[in-house]
Parts: C-alpha cells; structure tokens; sequence
C-alpha cells in the first residue's frame, strides 16, 4: 500500500454562475420505468475511433439498434447515448439505473437481457456478473490507449472508463453550528458525537457501498472489517439507493457527512455552487473506484455493442463527461483529464492497492456477511424498492 499524506481539501470554491441554490435531491430517486430514447439527431459520417473499426461501423449500422443501461449520472448518461447516436446514425435507448439494479436485472433475465450494454458505475457489481458469466467478453481495438492493465478485466469481460477517489463529503457551516470537527478518517466515522449525521449508500443496490465493504475488508482483514460496518452502522442516518445519493444532500444540510466519491462533491461545488461542502480524503488511506462498460450475454445487438465499447473507450465519449458535471479520473492517454479534480487535491495514484480478484470472487458473499452481521439493525434500512 502506498504512502498516504493526510489531505483535507476545501470546498472554497464558488463560481457566480452555478450561485442559483439547488432543490433538496431526494435520497434515492426510482428508476424509470422504461428506456428513454435518446435525442433524436442526424446521421453523421464521422472518421472511425480506431483503425481496424469499418468493418465493426458497418455491421453495427446494419443492426441499427442499441440498448443501454447506465449507472454514471444521468446528464453523463445521455451526452454519451446522444454522441453515439450522431456519429453512427445507430439508434439508442438508455436508463438509468444504479450498478445493484443492473445487477438484479441481469441475473434475473439470466442470458436473455433486455440491454445490450452497461455503461458506467464501479466495477465490483461487473465483477459479480462476470463471474456469474452474464457478461460477454470481447477484445476492444481501443484497449490499446488504457494507461494501465489495471483497468480492464483480464479476460475482457468489462474495461474502465473513469477512476474515482472514495472519501467524505461534509457541510462546513452544520459542523460549525454544532460545535464539531470533520472527521479525518475512516476510524473517525465511528465516535458517537457523529450518530445521526452520516449517510452511506445502500449495500444491496448501490456499487459504492460494496466498494466500502471490499474496502474495509481489505483495509482491516475479513472479521474486523465487517465489525468496523456494524460499528459504523450506529452513525449512520440514511443509505441511499444510488452511490451519489450522500453527496447530493450534503449541500442542502440534510446530510452533514456523506460518503462516495469526491468527484460527486466537486459537481456539487462547482455545478451546484454549494460552497459549504468540504472534501476529505481519508488519512490513513483510501481506496477507489474503476468506472466501467461492458457488453450483456445474450445482447440482442452484439456489433453495436461492440462499436459501444470502443466508442466508449475514445475522447469522443469520454471527454464529454466533465462537459457534463462529471469529474472523475480519465484511464485512456488520448483522453483530456479534468483539471479541475487537481485543483481539489485529487491524486489517482494516492490509493491504497485495491484487489479485484478478491472483489471479483467474494462481493456477494461480503455483502451478504455483512448483512447477517448487522442482523436486526437492518430492518427496513435496506429496502430495494
């Protein structure tokens, strides 16, 4: 595990034109109950992402059709469903979903799934399909720009699009009203002075909150690890559906420390102009998320969701993502990294060494652990619906 330095990065910035205060988000917003199509646009002849790809452009075209499911943001989510579109003419259907939805959906329909394709979201969910063998694997031509082998999964049943640092997110003017200081790391989480005032995300439908559970496990070994959950499980006050559930009320005061992803902070900051949010990165180490795509078993639109993937894996996907309030750690050399997660502090090299192996074979066996072991206190804290 690397070195960690002790880093508390402050949520000062704030820009005039994001000032307009944001409505309360809702903790955990429903799915939709069906895909939405994306923005109608033309055809558009455009030069293909990478040599070797006519052939791929071609039969995808043919197929004409894509599905989509998504569990980045929403706003990121249709940007990418609507650039694909333009440039290949191909019509696209997406939903959000969280990856813990996508997950159920997908072993539900068990080969026959009615998306072609999973965009966005950690891969701890991915890895549990995958090995349930719900994913089909393909070699992308564009795999060749990823900056480490590290973000892909070996057999090519999933490949990063993004990185993101977990930590915590807290609103600096309800920690002053009540008289106490942020916390500075993850043992910290657990003082009583904190009961109440955290939010996590839900452990049976949201990817970060299996990363957190990956993440203790691997930071304090197996049995401690699930006791620092039942522990911490006293402060918490909500667990959201989504991953970025905590982050979006932290601004609003309904939420005073969130955990997630940091990047989901500084779209609050920058994009929300909520300035009272405070960015921390736990001292003794944290870990981090590898954003992925993936293309479903069974797909009913194999080529275009191959053309997807390699779409997915250049900058006419990726770089629209902090066009869209998304400000996550890129993984391909071609791609334009977002300053602005610098400018916060953001190091994608400050974090502890993460196996996927050991996620990849034992998150459903974690998650349920982990549930066993909170036992009553779980009642109606972890609804699915």
């Amino acid at each position: 595990m690397k070195k960690f330095l002790a880093v508390t990065l402050a949520g000062v910035m704030a820009f005039t034109m994001a000032a307009c205060a944001a409505a309360p988000a809702a903790p955990a917003a429903p799915a939709a109950p069906a895909a939405a199509p994306a923005e109608a646009a033309a055809p558009a002849e455009a030069e293909a992402p990478a040599e070797g790809l006519d052939a791929l452009i071609e039969a995808a075209k043919a197929e004409g059709e894509l599905v989509v499911y998504g569990s980045c943001e929403e706003d990121y989510l249709a940007a990418a469903c609507e650039g694909f579109e333009k440039l290949y003419g191909i019509k696209v259907q997406y939903q959000r979903l969280s990856t813990g939805e996508v997950q159920a959906k997908i072993e539900e329909e068990n080969g026959n799934p009615s998306a072609d394709v999973w965009f966005g979201g950690t891969t701890d969910p991915y890895n549990v399909v995958a090995a349930e063998g719900l994913l089909e694997p393909y070699e992308a031509i564009n795999a060749s720009h990823l900056l480490s082998d590290a973000y892909r999964d070996k057999d090519g049943n999933w490949y990063g699009i993004y990185k993101g640092i977990l930590g915590f997110m807290v609103n600096k003017d309800e920690l002053a009203r009540l008289g106490i200081e942020a916390p500075a790391d993850w043992e910290d989480l657990k003082d009583p002075k904190y009961q109440g005032l955290i939010w996590l995300s839900n452990y049976n439908t949201a990817g970060t909150a299996k990363l957190v559970v990956n993440t203790m496990i691997q930071k304090y070994g197996h049995d401690e690890g699930i006791q620092y959950l039942v522990d911490l499980d006293k402060n918490i006050e909500v667990y959201t559906k989504s991953g970025s559930g905590p982050s979006k009320n932290v601004g609003t005061g309904e939420c005073v420390i969130g955990i997630g992803f940091l990047h989901d902070g500084i779209t609050q900051i920058v994009d929300n102009g909520y300035g009272n949010i405070e960015l921390i990165i736990p001292s003794s180490g944290t870990s981090y998320e590898i954003g992925a795509t993936a293309i479903f078993k069974g797909a009913a639109h194999p080529e275009a969701a191959k053309l997807w993937v390699e779409y997915a894996l250049s900058p006419d996907c990726v770089d629209q993502a902090q066009e869209n309030g998304s400000y996550q750690f890129l993984t391909i050399d071609n791609g334009k990294q977002p300053e602005i997660a610098t400018e916060f502090g953001l190091d994608p090299e400050n974090v502890m060494d993460y196996d996927f192996e050991d996620a990849k074979a034992n998150t459903t066996k974690y998650v349920e652990e982990v549930m066993a072991a909170l036992g009553s206190a779980a009642d109606d804290r972890f609804k699915t619906e």
